[in-house]
């Protein structure tokens, strides 16, 4: 076992802070790696709250409302869905039909795979990895988080590639995933799915675009 995994799993001994810049530089880790690392290690404390942050920021709101056409959605480190736009909701679903439980990004992918949603070729893995990732980086923010366990424990049963992740204890973030809608209306869509974390909110912002001047992007500006 190495000694990454003794220290993630609290079974090895405590790193000074030099060591511990001296490990990451060492594996060549991103920022959100050396954070995650910095956290099992003791160095960054907890979040004071046991839970996700629930209020959206203000200016959070205000930046989704002025995405006008652009379809776009905020999550939580839990990746429950907690604000949208009018662009997201008739793209994917109504979002304000779906109880706080269903309306959970992985879960929505999970039920429209194959129906509303596909993937172009490796995306499907991409995105459970990029969920794997954000989920462990909030599991260590969020360490006494029941809600957040169950979603990981039960992400990991039904998901093979996110089980996978898991395992490699993956924190790299994947900002863009390129995936292949069905649309009732609008028909087969190309889009990209990027995501952008909102810093020092616990939120991120989910946003779908199209190339620019293809038919995806004109099937978009419909919405």
């Amino acid at each position: 076992m190495s000694y990454y995994e003794r220290l993630e799993q609290a079974r090895a001994p405590r790193p000074s802070p030099q060591v511990l810049s001296a490990l990451a530089t060492a594996l060549q880790l991103t920022d959100a790696e050396r954070d995650h690392l910095a956290r099992l290690a003791g160095q960054v404390l907890p979040a004071e709250n046991d839970g996700t942050p629930e209020h959206v920021p203000e200016d959070a709101q205000q930046l989704l409302g002025r995405l006008d056409g652009i379809p776009a959605y905020i999550v939580n480190d839990r990746q429950d869905i907690v604000a949208w736009n009018a662009a997201a909701a008739a793209l994917i679903t109504d979002f304000s039909r779906l109880t706080p439980d269903e309306r959970n990004l992985t879960r929505i992918s999970t039920r429209f795979r194959g129906t509303l949603c596909t993937g172009a070729p490796g995306s499907e893995s991409e995105f459970s990895q990029q969920v794997a990732a954000q989920l462990r980086a909030a599991s260590v923010l969020y360490p006494t988080d029941k809600v957040l366990a169950e979603l990981i424990n039960e992400f990991a049963t039904h998901d093979p590639d996110f089980a996978s992740s898991w395992r490699n204890h993956a924190v790299r973030p994947i900002p863009g995933v390129r995936k292949r809608l069905h649309h009732p209306t609008l028909g087969e869509l190309e889009i990209d799915r990027h995501t952008l974390s909102l810093p020092g909110s616990g939120f991120s912002l989910v946003m779908y675009t199209a190339e620019v001047g293809s038919p995806s992007a004109a099937a978009l500006k419909s919405l």
